[in-house]
């Protein structure tokens, strides 16, 4: 029986990790993202520092990226930091003192508000930094990144 487990165990366990999403940061003041990993591909638009993105692909020195709203695109691998940031998606968020929602309120956030991911906390919850220094709990489905 065991044997007839284990490759079924196994197989679940590498799909798993496999799942992994894997972010970024982008660290310039302003990168560019283009259709094609190339300098010669065409320009579709500009990214901000702080801003999170999804790693889906890297290619010598360029790594397509998903943004927040769902957009596909190449950008230079130098423009990324290890650290990682989430995004506000929500029209407002509350970073909270405890991972509870009744816990007081630290700060206010607005869309596109850009934190520090600090870690995870409990269940739907996520501990952040606010670039004002205010650090706390967000409510999870309230910021993209994760």
């Amino acid at each position: 029986m065991l044997r007839r487990l284990l490759p079924v165990l196994l197989l679940a366990g590498f799909a798993g990790a496999a799942s992994a999403s894997e972010f970024r940061t982008v660290e310039a003041p302003v990168a560019i993202l283009y259709d094609t990993p190339s300098q010669k591909g065409q320009k579709l638009y500009l990214i901000k520092t702080q801003t999170p993105v999804e790693v889906i692909v890297r290619l010598e020195g360029w790594v397509k990226v998903r943004d927040a709203e769902g957009s596909l695109a190449w950008i230079e691998a130098g423009n990324l930091s290890e650290r990682r940031n989430l995004v506000v998606i929500a029209p407002q968020a509350e970073i909270r003192q405890a991972d509870n929602p009744d816990a007081a309120i630290v700060a206010e956030l607005d869309k596109w508000v850009a934190v520090e991911w600090l870690g995870p906390a409990a269940p739907g919850w996520v501990r952040v930094k606010h670039r004002d220094g205010a650090t706390g709990f967000v409510r999870a489905a309230q910021v993209w990144g994760l």
